[in-house]
């Protein structure tokens, strides 16, 4: 199973008066992120995969800990963890990566559920085999909704 990754960059303006990334940014982060990994099947490659638009049916997101201004871009890792007749969802981890000197840290954890849409004709559509066999390589189970996670973990950190 493989994962988007996508480098994202903070903006100065993306802080707010409490001197973290506000909650509401994340979204945009997410959206960047979902673009970008939705988009790796667009038209440059003579397909017509995800063009014709796809609207947001919902999101989940947990905020683990505040995100800070600096000029290194965030990581967020996306992946597919449903693929239905006609919408998927994406799961997501806002993060800094592993390295010697620290160990990996999460600040979002978050899931969209996509629904591909016909924006011509104004009402959703199934998801092609195209789309089928592309999401499909970042296909992986949940292993739970994103809050079922949180829950988890602070459960195994009190025991």
């Amino acid at each position: 199973m493989a994962r988007h990754h996508y480098r994202c960059p903070l903006r100065w303006a993306d802080m707010d008066a409490f001197g973290h990334v506000n909650n509401v940014v994340f979204l945009r982060y997410l959206e960047e992120a979902r673009i970008d990994f939705m988009f790796r099947l667009a038209p440059g490659e003579g397909s017509e995969s995800f063009t014709g638009g796809s609207v947001v049916a919902r999101h989940e997101i947990d905020y683990k800990l505040p995100l800070v201004h600096r000029h290194e871009p965030v990581l967020i890792e996306s992946w597919v963890t449903r693929i239905g007749a006609a919408s998927l969802t994406i799961r997501y981890e806002v993060k800094d990566e592993a390295t010697e000197d620290a160990p990996e840290t999460v600040y979002v954890r978050a899931e969209t559920v996509v629904v591909p849409y016909n924006l011509a004709e104004g009402r959703p559509r199934r998801i092609t085999d195209e789309e089928r066999v592309f999401l499909q390589e970042y296909l992986e189970e949940p292993a739970g909704r994103v809050s079922d996670r949180s829950k988890s973990a602070e459960g195994r950190l009190a025991a």
